[in-house]
């Protein structure tokens, strides 16, 4: 187990190296003068050159990159020209928020997905698998923020039975922080109401992060329970007299989970990039809308950051998910 955590972690680093080559390069090369945004609008082209040569802007860029990997290994992710603070202290302000949505996300997915998949396959060609199938067909055909935009005009502007965006309502006591999840540290302060009210504002910007998640689990997991169904064992279970429902969650969901828990896996990591739109249509100040907002300042640090960020937490999430399947699959384990 220790050599395969060893392993996910050096390609892990070398990952993130190519991962910081590609958004440093595609950074420093596109249009805009960065010394000149760093400036502002008002300077003069004197400042300008003074701010160029303070931030290392007229260096080779082969030079730059190194300078910006030492940077990075010191946990200095630059400052950004946007909010004018440290780009890590912005990343440490917004991160929690986007994790509190993925997860509250990932889990209206998976209680839904998991359960759906079965169904489907058990009663496999009939209305309800098709109704079934339908459903995860379109969480793949509608796009995420097309999704949200229906959902507030229809659900929280026509029917006002959601708020259209935001985390908390204008006159909401924000709880004193400690992981900066609102619900979980309103639930730490013994503040219940405005928990409930946290996980009011982000039913409709998840339902939307979440839909394409649960239409792939429902696919996996249907698919998958459609194969164990019809193996030997469990034709000899039913013929054993073993009940239909035993059978399913029992000998059948215990096998077919394993490819629904790396799909799980996967959609988690997908999830914390489309945060980028569901958090622009929703005004939920997390990762996403920080970085799309420093995109249209042309702010390239903090996208750097953000992109370097979000990969990380992507490979680890998918080292979670091997060890998992080292765990629950004794091949797996054994090979190891």
């Amino acid at each position: 187990m220790l050599k395969l955590i060893a392993k996910r972690m050096g390609l892990m680093v070398v990952m993130l190296l190519g991962l910081a080559v590609i958004t440093f390069t595609v950074a420093n090369i596109a249009p805009g003068d960065p010394a000149r945004l760093a400036a502002g609008p008002d300077a003069n082209q004197e400042m300008v050159e003074q701010i160029r040569v303070e931030r290392g802007f007229d260096r080779p860029l082969p030079v730059r990159f190194v300078l910006y990997i030492e940077q990075l290994l010191n946990g200095d992710f630059g400052t950004s020209v946007y909010t004018g603070r440290p780009v890590a202290k912005d990343i440490a302000q917004f991160l929690p928020a986007t994790v509190e949505l993925v997860l509250f996300s990932i889990s209206i997915a998976i209680i839904l997905g998991v359960p759906l998949g079965v169904i489907a396959a058990v009663r496999q060609n009939r209305p309800i698998d098709h109704a079934i199938r339908l459903l995860s067909v379109s969480g793949v055909a509608l796009p995420m923020f097309w999704l949200g935009l229906m959902l507030q005009w229809y659900l929280a502007l026509n029917l006002d039975l959601f708020p259209l965006g935001g985390r908390l309502g204008i006159f909401s006591d924000v709880p004193e922080p400690i992981t900066g999840m609102i619900s979980l540290d309103a639930v730490l302060r013994g503040q219940f109401a405005v928990a409930g009210e946290a996980l009011w504002h982000m039913i409709l910007p998840a339902t939307a992060l979440s839909f394409p998640a649960l239409a792939a689990i429902i696919r996996v997991n249907r698919a998958e329970m459609l194969e164990v169904l019809g193996r030997d064992y469990v034709t000899n279970a039913r013929a054993q007299g073993i009940g239909p429902w035993r059978i399913i969650a029992v000998y059948s969901l215990k096998n077919a989970i394993l490819p629904t828990l790396a799909m799980i896996g996967l959609r988690f990591g997908w999830m914390l990039g489309g945060t980028v739109l569901v958090e622009g249509v929703f005004d939920f100040p997390g990762l996403g809308l920080y970085a799309a907002k420093a995109a249209i300042s042309s702010d390239f640090e903090p996208i750097m950051a953000v992109t370097l960020t979000l990969g990380a937490a992507f490979m680890l999430i998918n080292l979670v998910i091997d060890l998992l399947y080292a765990v629950l699959d004794p091949r797996v384990r054994n090979q190891i």
